[in-house]
């Protein structure tokens, strides 16, 4: 039976929105629904980290998003009434260093315009309550206003959060546990702020509170409230006036308490079904990273549904996604459980162990780093994946984030950054030669392999050269940059559409990039098409 459309994605959040707009971009037909009868005014999400504003570049929407937030280079933790450190984003390696601070109804309304700009749309007012996998599609039963109908999609994926009705129905279980200690939030702004207002603040005393700059010089307050009945204001207040007495909380708004959860999907696919973003996990707010990883989840499922969808690779390259996204959902809440339950201890001695780590974390330059990576989301590695070849290399290794920071310089044309070079729906490859490269051979090498570019699975082929621009169709790379890269000869890199290193060949190039199409093809190693 032929599908009505090619993609249902339930949930118009900022993974739906994201996933939706990539698989117009891919000419992929989606149909995208929410069960609200309009964007919401207001929630509670705010931080935008470095990693998803470069998949925003990447997508041509950071200026918008840029222009609407507030920039937050650091975050400053206190406990007992002095400054313990601070993760300082400059360290981060991005060319964003720095969190964003935007509530995430406007982060969803750049998304939607983006869509909109694709020739997509958000079907409102529709909620999934049925479905029935009929083995080549799924024939989806939808409820707009009361009355239902009935849609088949080749592929579902729900982005409809914690409670998804997808996950429900597909019978996914969840491995994890609730929060017990209640968070609440509201909207201020402070007067008598003597600091930046380019930064968070963490506060880790009886009632920990976390600000989070907004635009306009607004703060978002997190904190975990004294009782069940507290009052909100006078909670954040008592912790804050240990620091800053003068300081007081003004024009409130949106006050609101709320639970969280420590839980990821056992499965992230079951048939023809698959989950993202608050769907497939969920974790403590403590470091902003649920709606960021969300975003990461519907970038690096969006390519793989287009290629399945086109016929180019096997349903198989599906299960790369699970395989690939879901130990970051682990790794972030296992780091959510450990800085939440950090962040609640009441024990005097317990608190001076944890502050004197969190010292001497941020007293250590190495480690110092490593917060500013995992804070700004670009320490995810996919080396393990069933989809990506290639040796380890300390350099840079299959499965890890194409670099930026390095400049390329074409024969007739202005230096760009490296990653610019990637920044496609399709795979890219990239041919590098080093100081040790003979030119001769690299041209060779790279008329046989721009002989790929323009099919289904490679879209363009750049070649880079240490040695100049002599030869026809290079551009410059500095020998310092393809040192970095790990390039002495020759090098061939392929990069996914998701920016993240499919391939390193070393040696035997030609015969590795058709083994990677291969590869992808079949979605993996031990695959078969079908």
């Amino acid at each position: 039976m032929a599908a009505d459309v090619s993609i249902l994605v339930v949930g118009a959040g900022p993974t739906g929105l994201l996933l939706a707009a990539e698989l117009w971009r891919r000419g992929v037909d989606c149909l995208l629904i929410d069960a609200h009868d309009k964007p919401l005014a207001w929630d509670r999400a705010t931080v935008v980290h470095p990693r998803s504003i470069e998949i925003f570049d990447a997508l041509g929407i950071a200026e918008p998003l840029l222009k609407s937030g507030v920039q937050q280079r650091l975050c400053r933790i206190h406990s007992n009434a002095r400054a313990l450190g601070e993760i300082d984003l400059s360290l981060c390696g991005s060319r964003y260093p720095f969190n964003l601070g935007v509530s995430e109804e406007v982060t969803e309304a750049v998304l939607t315009d983006h869509l909109a700009r694709l020739g997509g749309t958000v079907t409102r007012s529709t909620r999934l309550v049925g479905l029935d996998d009929r083995g080549d599609h799924v024939l989806a039963t939808l409820e707009s206003h009361g009355t239902e109908t009935q849609v088949a999609a080749r592929w579902v994926v729900g982005c409809d959060g914690h409670r998804s009705t997808v996950r429900t129905l597909a019978g996914i279980e969840q491995d994890g546990h609730d929060i017990e200690e209640p968070w609440a939030v509201f909207d201020t702004t402070i007067g008598g702020w003597p600091f930046s207002h380019e930064a968070n603040y963490a506060y880790l005393d009886e009632i920990p509170i976390i600000l989070t700059a907004l635009p306009g010089e607004r703060w978002r307050v997190y904190l975990r409230p004294s009782a069940e009945e507290s009052d909100l204001v006078a909670d954040a207040s008592a912790t804050l006036a240990r620091y800053l007495p003068e300081a007081v909380f003004t024009e409130v708004a949106n006050p609101t308490r709320f639970h969280c959860h420590t839980k990821v999907a056992r499965h992230y696919r079951a048939g023809r079904l698959l989950l993202a973003g608050d769907a497939a996990h969920t974790c403590s707010p403590v470091q902003g990273h649920g709606m960021n990883s969300g975003l990461q989840d519907a970038f690096n499922l969006a390519w793989k549904l287009a290629l399945v969808s086109a016929g180019h690779s096997a349903e198989a390259l599906l299960d790369s996604y699970e395989a690939e996204r879901r130990p970051v959902a682990q790794k972030i809440t296992a780091s959510g459980d450990e800085v939440d339950g950090a962040q609640l201890l009441r024990d005097p001695a317990e608190r001076h162990a944890r502050d004197a780590v969190i010292s001497g974390i941020f007293a250590n330059p190495v480690t110092r780093h490593q917060e500013a990576v995992a804070e700004a989301e670009l320490d995810i590695d996919y080396g393990v994946s069933p989809i990506v070849m290639g040796a380890r290399h300390d350099a840079l290794a299959p499965g890890q984030l194409w670099p930026n920071h390095v400049e390329v310089r074409p024969a007739d044309g202005a230096p760009l950054a490296l990653d610019a070079l990637a920044h496609r729906p399709g795979h890219t490859a990239i041919l590098v030669g080093g100081a040790g490269a003979d030119l001769d051979q690299l041209t060779e090498l790279h008329r046989a392999i721009a002989g790929h570019a323009g099919g289904a699975m490679i879209e363009a082929s750049f070649a880079l050269t240490a040695l100049g621009t002599d030869a026809e169709g290079f551009a410059a790379i500095d020998p310092d940059a393809a040192g970095r890269l790990g390039v002495g000869g020759m090098t061939l890199f392929v990069v996914r559409p998701d920016g993240y290193l499919g391939l390193r060949a070393d040696e035997r190039h030609a015969e590795a990039l058709a083994a990677y199409a291969a590869r992808l093809g079949a979605g993996g190693p031990d695959s078969r098409a079908g």
